[in-house]
C-alpha cells in the first residue's frame, strides 16, 4: 500500500504543489480500505472540508493516476473506482461481489514479446485483472441466495 508520506514526495518532485486540497485527497485516498468513486473520495474529503469541489477531487486523482500512483477500477458497468496503489509492477484480483481488491506482483505475461513481433506493436505497459468471487463471499453464496448481497463495493 502507498503511503502519503511516499505520495507527496512524488507529486514534489513531479513539480505539483502540495496545496490542502491535494493533501486532503491523498489522506482519503491512503486511508481508504477498498477502492472508491470520486463522488465516494468527496464525501469522505467534504466531512472535514467541505470547500473542496468534487471537480478538484477529480483532477487531484488523474494526477495521481498520471504519476502511477492510483490504481482504477470498473466491474460490469459499474462506476470507476480508485485506490492506492505500488509503485511496482502489479495486478488484481477483485470480488464482483463485494468489491475487494487483491493485489499479486507476479506477472504471467511472457505474451507482450510475442505480440510484439507479431503485430508491430511497442507495447509500453499493460494491466491484468481478474474477476471472480472471494472466499467470504462464496461462503455467503453458499448459505443462500438471500444472504448474497451482489454489492459491487460503492460505498453507503
Amino acid at each position: 500500500m502507498t503511503n502519503e508520506h511516499s505520495v507527496f514526495q512524488t507529486l514534489k518532485a513531479a513539480g505539483y504543489k502540495l496545496t490542502l486540497q491535494r493533501r486532503a485527497t491523498v489522506e482519503a485516498v491512503c486511508a481508504a480500505e477498498n477502492p472508491m468513486t470520486p463522488q465516494a473520495f468527496h464525501a469522505v474529503i467534504s466531512q472535514n472540508h467541505p470547500e473542496i469541489g468534487v471537480v478538484t477531487v477529480y483532477r487531484t486523482l488523474d494526477i495521481l493516476k498520471r504519476l502511477g500512483l492510483l490504481c482504477q477500477f470498473q466491474l460490469d458497468g459499474t462506476a470507476q473506482r480508485f485506490k492506492a496503489g505500488s509503485l511496482e509492477h502489479h495486478h488484481h484480483l477483485v470480488c464482483r461481489c463485494c468489491g475487494e481488491v487483491v493485489d499479486f506482483g507476479r506477472c504471467p505475461l511472457e505474451l507482450e514479446t510475442t505480440l510484439e513481433k507479431e503485430t508491430g506493436f511497442r507495447i509500453t505497459d499493460h494491466r491484468l485483472e481478474f474477476a471472480g468471487v472471494c472466499r467470504a463471499c462464496q461462503g455467503k453464496e453458499n448459505q443462500g441466495p438471500q444472504s448474497f448481497s451482489g454489492n459491487t463495493g460503492e460505498p453507503e
